[in-house]
């Protein structure tokens, strides 16, 4: 049970940097950069916060993979759509991936061709971030209840 709960605490945390860091974004520096045209800002937040919003990711995903674990859901039983707990946790999967892609597609197909030029798609997909994020944290808070 202690090894439970200091999994989770950590988990929380690493869910606070991400998610927190993500609202501040989409909050503060998007609308900064659509007043200025420029992603000057953007770019400034993102310098700052790649620094510990990766390892935060990353530490999402050990974290919650020992969670699952703890209640008995293994890769074997990833994506299978079952019990209450493994929906979760395989939705929680499922939007990380996205997180994942949405990412690697912004940093090698979106912000190169920006130009210090705001544009909606990247405006988007700050949004589809963010909102995967808060998505995640939402499903998170279902597994004190056994899940849906």
């Amino acid at each position: 049970i202690m090894y439970h709960q200091i999994i989770l605490i950590i988990h929380l945390l690493a869910a606070t940097i991400w998610v927190g860091g993500h609202l501040i974004l989409l909050l503060k520096y998007v609308p900064k950069a659509i007043k200025s045209n420029s992603l000057n800002d953007i770019t400034f937040f993102r310098k700052n916060f790649e620094s510990v919003g990766i390892p935060s990711l990353l530490i999402l995903l050990v974290t919650g993979i020992l969670m699952a674990y703890h209640y008995e859901i293994t890769i074997d039983k990833w994506f299978t759509f079952e019990s209450s707990i493994e929906k979760l946790v395989s939705l929680k999967l499922i939007l990380f991936f996205c997180t994942i892609l949405l990412a690697f597609t912004a940093v090698k197909f979106i912000f190169p061709k920006l130009q210090n030029k705001p544009s909606f798609l990247l405006y988007l997909f700050i949004s589809l971030v963010t909102i995967i994020a808060i998505s995640m944290l939402i499903l998170g808070s279902l597994v004190r209840i056994g899940g849906t």
